[in-house]
């Protein structure tokens, strides 16, 4: 058999098995991430099943260590209370990617089989070990049942001739390789490398390459540990393993022969790893950052490498480098070594350790427009962001991140390159407003009641939709976070006002709070008293508001679902319901003639 054929094998209690068998094969590990370990519970929950065994199980929350986006936060401490209720290890947002800390800690290893939510779970073909990325269910059958049916691939193997070009990097390697066989000439298979070359790299080298699987469409791509492989394993994780291989007369669908000496350095060029081309083909692409780190070069050594060439340099002008450990111990490896401190030298920004930008993390993203070379496995379009992303080895990136343009390490630019203005931000001739269009400063609409002092802007336009800057969109996230209205959006018609207590909009400066209101038509806001930075977005924003003295509202019985008549230059409030009239305070002078000219900047 070959190497996942014995592997499986070994997993199914059965002597032999070949390719397109169905079998069940036993998990030695089971991961869920903070992506989609909220939906493995879920799935275990409603099927009424438990975790057959929580030694072998684990979360691993990498994609977004921190908790920075409010939904990963929910699903983090969700995973944590059924991991506390059910003895389940939880490597929670300070340890790193689970695929990686499955490696250093032996829960993978040579000849095992481990699974996660993470599609690069098999990256464990670096150490030989069966490792794969499944849909919430799969896992969760996993978690409960302990292993899960799979068909035996096919298998190819990949001999490498020559001698590997002393600039061609892992990364390199695995770029050529998909420039060479695209998304989908390996597709389904489980794929062996073999050669003097192959044998010379180091784990961090390994782990590079098998991490882009996944972009070739491959099940797996195995490698056979060398005693040196066997040996650092045992180091970083105290386990002692022994070297698999591949029977003499193993079975393979092809053997194909690789000449890696004709290896060059090469990119990804936005949208697809697999649309690859050489640097030199692309040196001078201005870029406005760049980013190493994922599970594909997040390692130490990707790190010193990065480091070597920003030692005693500079970042350029305008560009931000970020660089994300793939684990803590790796972190603090690099703060051990000195390499932090090059790094913050540089001007580079550091982050705790996970999975960043490449898994729309906290750190690596970036925005419309902007150009980001980057160490990660995947350039899909909008996967890292809304621009454009390169991929590139660590020393690619950290050569472009000093140079202000994609270069090499051999040729980084004597000066950096600066930005330079392209005009097309310009500010743009305003609309003249209608001299016709009269601001009303006398409305009538239904009433929204709601009695309650300190309604904070949280409550109001809650800190997970700040990112919306279109007032058209923001309409629809209004009170989301007020328990007790969070339909008002949906309830709320034009021209509705709202009436409320003390101390409105209390809280943070966001404009989305005041520009809500706007979005759904809300005529005015009438409240006992408002947080002082909401009062002044509210008057700047030309959207009414006014306050009243203790004991106005109960004069003129105001219920919620009144119809209501406020004048803002009188100050008078009339309920329709019973023709009861009392006083508001009006607008004062300025707030009027804002309120006139369509706000503080009409």
């Amino acid at each position: 058999m070959n190497i996942i054929e014995k592997i499986l094998a070994s997993h199914s209690n059965q002597s032999v098995v070949k390719a397109n068998d169905i079998i069940d094969v036993f998990i030695d590990a089971r991961a869920a991430r903070d992506f989609g370990g909220a939906n493995v519970v879920k799935n275990i929950i409603d099927n009424g099943l438990t975790v057959a065994d929580a030694s072998r199980t684990c979360f691993t929350f990498d994609c977004n260590p921190g908790g920075s986006d409010q939904k990963y936060a929910a699903n983090q401490q969700y995973c944590r209370l059924y991991a506390r209720e059910n003895d389940i290890a939880v490597y929670d947002v300070d340890a790193g990617i689970g695929t990686h800390i499955a490696i250093d800690k032996g829960l993978a290893y040579p000849g095992s089989t481990f699974v996660s939510t993470d599609s690069h779970a098999n990256i464990m073909g670096a150490i030989a070990c069966f490792g794969q990325g499944m849909g919430d269910q799969d896992i969760a059958a996993a978690w409960a049942k302990g292993s899960v049916w799979f068909k035996v691939p096919e298998s190819v193997t990949l001999n490498f001739k020559g001698e590997c070009p002393a600039n061609v990097s892992a990364k390199d390697i695995v770029l050529n390789l998909l420039s060479i066989f695209g998304a989908n000439k390996l597709l389904g298979y489980s794929v062996e490398l073999y050669g003097e070359a192959i044998d010379k790299l180091s784990l961090d080298e390994r782990i590079t390459i098998a991490s882009m699987a996944t972009e070739m469409g491959a099940i797996i791509l195995l490698f056979t540990p060398t005693p040196e492989i066997i040996d650092e394993l045992e180091r970083i994780s105290g386990k002692r393993h022994q070297i698999i291989t591949a029977d003499a007369d193993a079975v393979y669908l092809n053997e194909l022969e690789i000449d890696i000496s004709k290896f060059t350095t090469m990119v990804a060029k936005p949208g697809h790893p697999h649309d690859d081309t050489s640097v030199e083909s692309v040196k001078g692409v201005k870029i406005d950052s760049a980013f190493i780190g994922s599970c594909t070069n997040g390692r130490i050594e990707d790190l010193r490498i990065a480091a070597s060439i920003l030692k005693d340099r500079k970042v350029a002008p305008g560009v931000v480098l970020k660089v994300v450990p793939s684990t803590d111990a790796i972190w603090n490896q690099a703060l051990d070594e000195g390499l932090v401190k090059i790094f913050k030298d540089a001007g580079a920004m550091l982050s705790n350790a996970g999975c960043a930008g490449c898994a729309a993390g906290q750190v690596g993203q970036n925005g419309p427009e902007e150009v980001t070379i980057s160490s990660g496995n995947r350039n899909f379009e909008g996967k890292q962001g809304k621009g454009y992303v390169y991929l590139a080895s660590p020393a690619t990136v950290a050569a472009s991140a000093i140079s202000g343009y994609i270069t090499t390490a051999d040729d980084l630019a004597i000066e950096p390159a600066l930005f330079h203005k392209k005009g097309n931000l310009k500010t743009t001739e305003a609309k003249a407003k209608s001299a016709k269009e009269e601001k009303k400063t006398e409305v009538e609409g239904r009433v929204w009641f709601i009695k309650k002092d300190d309604i904070d802007t949280d409550m109001i336009f809650h800190n997970r939709y700040l990112a919306i800057t279109d007032i058209k969109e923001m309409g629809q996230y209004t009170f989301d976070n007020l328990k007790g209205y969070e339909d008002f959006a949906k309830k709320a018609k034009a021209g509705d006002i709202l009436v409320t207590t003390k101390n409105f909009g209390a809280g943070s400066s966001r404009q989305q709070a005041v520009d809500c209101f706007t979005s759904l038509g809300v005529q005015c806001i009438i409240a006992e008293s408002y947080g002082a930075i909401y009062e002044r977005n509210a008057i700047n924003a030309a959207l009414p508001i006014l306050t009243y003295q203790e004991g106005t509202l109960e004069s003129i019985d105001l219920q919620n679902g009144d119809n209501i008549r406020v004048n803002f230059i009188s100050g008078t409030i009339t309920n329709l319901r019973n023709s009861k009239t009392a006083r508001l305070n009006k607008f004062y002078d300025a707030q009027l003639q804002i309120y006139k000219n369509g706000g503080l900047l009409g």
